[in-house]
């Protein structure tokens, strides 16, 4: 596979998924992980992603602030996001995680609902102060702060979860499968993730559509643990066949 190709493929991989890893990559252009190292590498220093220890992010990936910065699929995340809107009520509580689709949600929230939001993600608790209502309540949920998520992570934050029960959490989602459920790139994340299932009543994944039938190392929990699955595209598409047999309720 000649360098371009392989370009073509990191940068849709960092676009999809937000964050990858080295060896992932590697496994899947099978090749070295030196050859990705110096892909990545190029990439960053023509500013097409960001390269971090053992693999690379999106440019935009945690950076909320900048209005200015491209986000893949916005038409698509837009969509979803008024979708899960549309699941919210008077005088929930709310559980949220980082990640572009959920910051897309609180773009779109409506200034009247008496609201409450947990969050164990910096960017999205700045988010959620800078635009929603007054009338929303936003409670950070500390903890070991994850330099590549900017997510809370460990026992601290994981305690603080087991004394909240949320009407719904909006769980960012980097990998959904069928069969392997969804799956998370690191461990502490994923640990938290399940926690955050624990402490709610409804758990919905926002997603958009290419992360369909995809997968990583560590499991957050089985797909029936889902209880609506939101995309971008029209609930009845074939696409979504096998999620409806699974009895997720799809919007």
């Amino acid at each position: 596979m000649d360098k371009k190709k392989r370009h073509h493929i990191i940068l849709n991989e960092v676009h999809i998924h937000n964050r990858v890893l080295l060896t992932d990559l590697s496994s899947m252009l099978n090749v070295s992980v030196d050859t990705v190292r110096r892909d990545v590498k190029e990439l960053d220093s023509l500013k097409k992603l960001r390269k971090v220890h053992g693999g690379a992010i999106s440019n935009g990936f945690n950076v909320y602030s900048d209005r200015s910065r491209e986000i893949y699929e916005l038409g698509s995340k837009s969509t979803i996001a008024q979708k899960g809107i549309s699941l919210l009520k008077k005088g929930d509580v709310i559980l949220i995680s980082g990640g572009s689709t959920n910051i897309e949600l609180v773009k779109l929230l409506p200034k009247k609902l008496d609201l409450t939001f947990f969050t164990p993600s910096l960017p999205m608790a700045i988010e959620l102060i800078n635009n929603t209502s007054e009338r929303y309540e936003v409670y950070l949920i500390g903890g070991k702060l994850s330099r590549r998520s900017q997510l809370a992570t460990g026992g601290s934050s994981i305690n603080i979860l087991s004394e909240i029960k949320a009407d719904i959490c909006f769980l960012g989602t980097g990998y959904i499968d069928i069969q392997k459920g969804i799956t998370e790139v690191d461990w502490e994340i994923a640990q938290m993730k399940k926690a955050m299932i624990r402490a709610s009543k409804k758990t919905v994944s926002l997603t958009i559509s290419e992360k369909l039938n995809t997968s990583n190392r560590y499991k957050i929990c089985d797909i029936n643990t889902i209880d609506t699955l939101v995309t971008e595209l029209d609930p009845k598409c074939e696409n979504l066949e096998e999620y409806r047999k699974a009895n997720i309720n799809i919007l």
